[in-house]
């Protein structure tokens, strides 16, 4: 019985311990953030902007560092294989994060992948030079059915949204596109306005936040208009059925204690409550759609299966 006892105390002792370590995270280190994109796009500068808030938050230091490359694996896979203490974190950007998983045997473990805070849902778009002939996706397609295969659109990788973006126009239009790879919205960008493609898929939100009168876009791929582009008419109402947007947000190790994953989405909420934060994500169009861990997984599966109907697209091209 004395060593039942004994025995039962330390167990306790150590779960209080353990209890204690959860509570105390984050110590004075710096918490390390792995953006999946190139610095300059829309999910680096959402990070940026948003971490000195999520710092007063937790008292921590949050440390952003790129990884670009392979839509996002090279990042999954670098916050998987990190220790799960909590200090290691990556952004988590749909649809590239689930449909890579469908294209692919991906370097990280899925199950692994646990999402804490989903911080904004922003619709596609594809935009051109300001100066182009092209001033709608009807223009855009008109030219495409004269040039078969010489529209050549940038994006960030197989299957993001601005991917299946393109795959959904050619079948409902009947074109064919060129798609042409880069690392980053930025890069994208710099190529547009270079002339080496003719046109790219961004998200609404990246195109509208800061100056953006070297460029005009020509739909935006929603349901319904976004709020933080009323004026600009969707792909539906041009006669074209392409609905795809981005998610972007958080996700840490599964093997992190949940009382750390709860933790840190709490902060991502309070932080994105904050008005001088708000104000800054106003001047910039992000356009934020919270989630909490828990509702973001519920979430995901539906997710999951309609991007696997848009995704037999990309099958049958190969």
């Amino acid at each position: 019985m004395k060593q039942l006892i004994s025995t039962a105390a330390l167990v306790t002792s150590m779960l209080v311990g353990i209890g204690a370590a959860h509570a105390e995270w984050p110590k004075d280190r710096p918490i390390e953030m792995i953006v999946a994109f190139a610095p300059g796009g829309g999910t680096d500068v959402m990070n940026r902007t948003l971490a000195p808030y999520i710092e007063k938050e937790l008292g921590a230091k949050i440390t952003i560092l790129n990884r670009p490359g392979a839509s996002g694996e090279i990042a999954y896979t670098a916050m998987t294989q990190a220790k799960p203490d909590g200090y290691t974190l990556s952004s988590l950007n749909t649809p590239g994060y689930l449909t890579m998983q469908m294209d692919r045997k991906v370097r990280f473990d899925p199950k692994k992948i646990c999402p804490v805070a989903r911080i904004v849902e922003d619709p596609g778009s594809f935009i051109v030079q300001a100066n182009s002939e092209f001033n709608s996706l009807k223009d855009l397609v008109a030219y495409a059915k004269a040039n078969p295969g010489k529209v050549t659109i940038g994006t960030t990788g197989l299957g993001t949204d601005e991917h299946l973006a393109l795959l959904q126009l050619e079948k409902s239009a009947g074109v064919d596109l060129t798609a042409v790879t880069f690392n980053g919205a930025n890069e994208a960008r710099t190529a547009l306005l270079g002339g080496h493609v003719m046109a790219i898929g961004i998200n609404v939100g990246e195109l509208m936040g800061g100056d953006h009168s070297a460029f005009k876009s020509l739909g935006q791929f929603a349901d319904q208009r976004a709020v933080i582009a009323p004026d600009l008419p969707t792909a539906k109402e041009q006669g074209y059925d392409v609905i795809v947007s981005s998610e972007r947000g958080i996700a840490m190790n599964c093997d992190v204690p949940e009382a750390i994953r709860s933790k840190y989405s709490d902060a991502v909420k309070k932080a994105l409550d904050n008005p001088e934060f708000q104000e800054k994500a106003k001047q910039q169009s992000l356009a934020l759609s919270y989630r909490s861990s828990e509702e973001w997984n519920k979430e995901m599966p539906a997710r999951a299966e309609r991007l696997g109907e848009i995704w037999k697209l990309v099958k049958e091209q190969k």
